[in-house]
Order: structure tokens, then sequence, then C-alpha cells
């Protein structure tokens, strides 16, 4: 065993031991001797327990400990510690600058457990009121996050965009005669992109290589055949074909959908190598109407194409208002003023939904039963200010361990709307998650499911879920799901969209916004419904603020009506 790896097992259990509040002295000794052992000119594997003991700084004890390791591969005393802590916890203590500390911190007092957990409370502006904490330490945490998160070859949509957008503008000016266009899984507005693909109408000569190569946001680039391969900031792989002007619409299809797609398309051309002008005469001379990029995933489009039932996406200015939105009441940057004048102002949305969290997220500032009706009177003043602008009265509460929401009926029944989300005990099997879910669903007050499964891409898989009863409860009992917009959410998952249609579930892009830049995150909730195939009528927030407050009214009376 390498000097190294027993260097590594013996500064993490001093980490542990100081994070589970051991003698502090011990700990120390733990740590130091991870010091000494580091510097050591020679190999400990050749040593005797005896030899052990003796070298300076070490100690009996944890001569012992070491001696132990390099015979078993094994450390009892760190085994145990281990098994007291979340493993996601213990990610945390790897990040750069997290020290026991600081990961305490983060654990016990704000609920962090997993590297996932903590790139979504950066993103909510949640660790500037933590202490040993700040906005510039919350910056450093997020890019190291993005980073670690980069390195695995995987990108969120979201942060490929601005990248992918600047190269596109870059090769239009490169070339301007030709028409330039992304292909491939970002033309699909795939929630995670592993590279970036580019098409372009000319063919790659020298010429054209000379002045590609002077495009300084292509990194390490090669050329393969007509295709271009190189790296843009981060890592994120870039392939840019070239193609002949002819060729270019029948490339693009091929190129865009999933193999599935395409070659079901393929198949209704009987399979001909056929040159089209447009992708519009491509699925026309196959019998379909044309079928946008984020569609072409082969699971439902074809389907809805041969029923004749094939929808008109939902687009930006559809929305009218949002939903789920927190402020300065809990863990918000903003005050709810300035993010109603902003929806107002900047947005031009006709209504803002406040749903700050419920008293048991107590990290996130969750508001007691006197701060609800203290807010509730701020947003009355706010509402006779703003009119005809509106904004509505929401909570997000908490769905606690047996299933009941966060609040007593009778405060539950002053809301227009109730979002209500798990955002504690994620260690459940399908059955129990699935249990919990259904009762919250079946509870009168509760107007829509908050990200449903609790997922964080690239970082957790969220817990299990059955989607078809838990969909086919939000059925049952007039609920709505929501499309979560935060670019690391997208919880519900575009792939269950069409089940909701079918089931005539309203599904809501909510922004999750926790300052007035949040509330951006709405496009991202945008493509995602998109993606899953959903139309304006299916959309809760397309409703305009006359048609949502009868429909949260009406959600009121039949409760009424039901006791």
């Amino acid at each position: 065993m390498e000097n190294k790896t027993i260097v590594r097992s013996l500064r993490l259990l001093g980490q542990l031991m100081e994070l589970s509040g051991e003698n502090p002295y011990k700990t120390k000794a733990v740590a130091s001797a991870a010091i000494v052992i580091d510097k050591l000119p020679f190999a400990l594997y050749e040593k005797t327990i005896e030899e052990l003991e003796s070298i300076s700084g070490l100690g009996k004890a944890t001569a012992a400990k070491v001696w132990e390791l390099m015979q078993t591969g094994e450390m009892q005393e760190l085994r145990t510690y281990l098994n007291n802590v979340p493993p996601g916890v213990v990610d945390l203590l790897n990040i750069k600058g997290m020290g026991p500390k600081k990961v305490l911190t983060l654990w016990k007092e704000l609920g962090i457990e997993t590297v996932g957990e903590l790139l979504y409370a950066c993103n909510e502006n949640r660790l500037l009121k933590a202490k040993g904490f700040g906005l510039k330490t919350q910056e450093e945490v997020k890019k190291l996050i993005e980073f670690k998160m980069a390195s695995n070859g995987r990108f969120l949509y979201a942060r490929v965009e601005k990248k992918a957008e600047a190269l596109l503008e870059e090769l239009k000016k490169a070339i301007p005669a030709a028409t330039v266009a992304f292909t491939g899984a970002y033309r699909r507005k795939c929630e995670i992109i592993d590279d970036l693909e580019v098409i372009v109408s000319c063919p790659l000569d020298e010429e054209l290589k000379t002045l590609l190569a002077s495009i300084p946001l292509i990194q390490h680039s090669h050329i393969e055949d007509q295709t271009l391969r190189g790296e843009i900031e981060s890592s994120l792989k870039v392939s840019i074909h070239f193609y002949p002007q002819e060729e270019f619409a029948s490339a693009l299809f091929k190129t865009s959908g999933s193999t599935g797609h395409t070659n079901e398309v393929l198949r209704r051309l009987n399979n001909t190598n056929i040159l089209f002008q447009s992708e519009e005469e491509l699925y026309k001379q196959a019998g379909l109407p044309y079928i946008e990029p984020e569609l072409r995933e082969g699971t439902a489009e074809f389907k809805l194409a041969d029923e004749k039932k094939l929808p008109a996406l939902i687009q930006q200015h559809d929305l009218k208002g949002c939903l789920h939105n927190h402020s300065t009441w809990s863990d918000g940057v903003n005050s709810l003023e300035e993010m109603a004048l902003y929806c107002r102002d900047v947005l031009k949305l006709e209504y803002f939904g406040i749903s700050d969290h419920s008293k048991s997220a107590f990290y996130a500032r969750g508001l007691s039963e006197e701060r609800v009706l203290a807010q509730q009177e701020e947003i009355d003043a706010l509402n006779i200010k703003l009119a005809p602008f509106r904004i509505f009265k929401g909570i997000e509460s908490d769905i606690l361990y047996d299933g009941s929401l966060d609040y007593q009926e009778e405060l539950l029944a002053t809301f227009d709307f109730v979002v209500a989300s798990i955002h504690s005990i994620f260690r459940m099997n399908e059955q129990t998650a699935t249990s919990r879910l259904v009762k919250a669903i079946e509870n009168p007050y509760t107007t829509m499911l908050g990200h449903p499964t609790g997922r964080l891409l690239l970082s957790r898989s969220g817990y299990p879920v059955n989607y078809k009863t838990l969909i086919d409860a939000c059925s049952a009992n007039g609920v709505a799901i929501e499309i979560n917009s935060n670019p690391l959410r997208l919880d519900l998952d575009w792939r269950w969209h069409q089940y909701c249609c079918e089931k005539n579930v309203l599904l809501s892009i909510n922004p999750d916004a926790h300052s007035v830049a949040g509330l951006h995150d709405m496009h991202y909730g945008l493509l995602a419904a998109r993606k899953g195939g959903l139309s304006a009528d299916q959309c809760l927030n397309t409703f305009t603020a006359e048609q949502i407050g009868r429909y949260f009214n009406a959600r009121r009376i039949r409760h009424y009506d039901s006791n």
C-alpha cells in the first residue's frame, strides 16, 4: 500500500472525526499524522508495527490504525464514521475549500447532503445566509462543482446555451454565404448535452479550414473528412459538419433526430436516398406533417401524427404568468414587490404567484403561521398598488413523511394555491415515495405537485415513483403538476408530459425563482414542455389573470361544497 493511500485515509478520518464532534486533540493527532506520513522519504509498507510506532509525530494509537490499514486494507474506525455520515456529505468534503466546519453547517443547518443539492442551493443563493459563507465563497463553490460536472463530459443544456449561441454567431460571420444550423441533441433541446453538433451548407475546402482556425472559441480542433472536431470552453466537444447546399436539408434531418425517429421516417420514405429542398418537403413526402425538432425522439410523435393529434407546441408568448416563486420572506434574494414588478415590467406578465417555503423548511426560513398572515397583508396592499397586475397568495407546503401537508387546514384555506413538495427524507422505496405523494395529492388544499421526483440532473436521480399512479391520482383529484424550470431539475420529466395530457392533467411551467434573474428559468421549462409535446391549452399558466383567478376560486368552492 502506497503512502499516499494511507495519507488519504487518515485525512478523511480526521475530517469525519471533526465533523462528528470528536475530541479536538484526537482529531488534530490524526490530521498531523497524515502530514507527517506525506513527507516521509520511505514507504511504510516495508516497516514493522514497532518501526511505525517509533516514527516521530505518529504515536502508538495512530500507528495501530496505519498498521491495521496496511494489513487488512481497511480501518475499522474510519468505516464506523463513514457508516454514520451520508455518502454525499463525504463528497462535499472533497470540494476545495470545504472543510469539516463548513460541511457541518451545510449538512445540519441547510439540510444539504449531496454535491447536487449544494449546487442547487448556490443557484438559490441560500449560502449567503449561512455562517462562514458569503457571495464570493458561493460563486467559487458553484464554479468548482460545475467544473467537476464538466470533467465527466456531460453538460446541462442551460450551461451550454450561451456558448453554443456564441459559436453559431461566429460561424455565421465567418461563412456568411452558407446556412448554419444546430443539429443533434442540442437542436432537440435535450436536457443533457454530451456534445454540440452544427451543420453548414458548404464543402470544407482549404480556404475555409484556414478561416475556421482563426475562430478563438474553437480549441484543439482537427479535421476528419468533411467534419471539424474540437472543443469550446470547459471541454464541451463540438462537431461541425459540412455538406453541399443540395444535401443540406436531407443531412439536417438525418443528423437531428434520434435513431428511432430517423429510421421510422426513412422507412416511410421506403429508404430512398432522395434530396429534398427542405425538411417540410421531406416529411410531406413521408406522409407526415412537419415534426418539430424537439419531438424527434422516436417515442410518441408518430402515433400523434398518424392520429392527426400532433400538437401546436406552446410558445413563450402563450405564458401569461408564473407560479411557484420565492422572496425575502423565506430564502429568496428579492422582495415580494421587486419580484412582482419584474414580472410586470420586464417579462410583461399579467400575474405573479408567490409560494415561499412553509414552516418545516427551517433551513430556508420557512414561514410560521404568524408570518404567513403578515405576508398576506403585504400582498393585499400590493394588489391595490399594482392593479390590474395581480399577486396570487401561495405557499410551497412541505409534504411531511406521512404525506400530510405543513400547516393546519384553517391556514391552508387562506391561500389561492398550494404547491405541495418534498424537501426532506429522500431515501424511500417506490411504494413509500408514491404513497407519500398520493396522500398529498389527495389533500383537498393541494393545487399542484412541485418537482415530483426531487431529481437534480447529473447529481441526484431523485426518489423512485410510480409515474402512472401519481398522474392518475392528479387526474382524479384535479391537481396540476409543475414542470420545475430550474435547469437542474426540469421535473416533471418531459417523457411523462404526454401521459399527463392523456389524463387531462394540467402542467404548470414554474420557474421556482429565488431572485428576479431566476424568473428567466421559465425559458428552460418552456423548452422541456415543448419537448414533451405540450400545447398552450394544456398549461396552467397560459391562463389569463382572470381565468386563473376563477380556477383557484372554483377549487376552493368545490372543497367547501364537499364539506
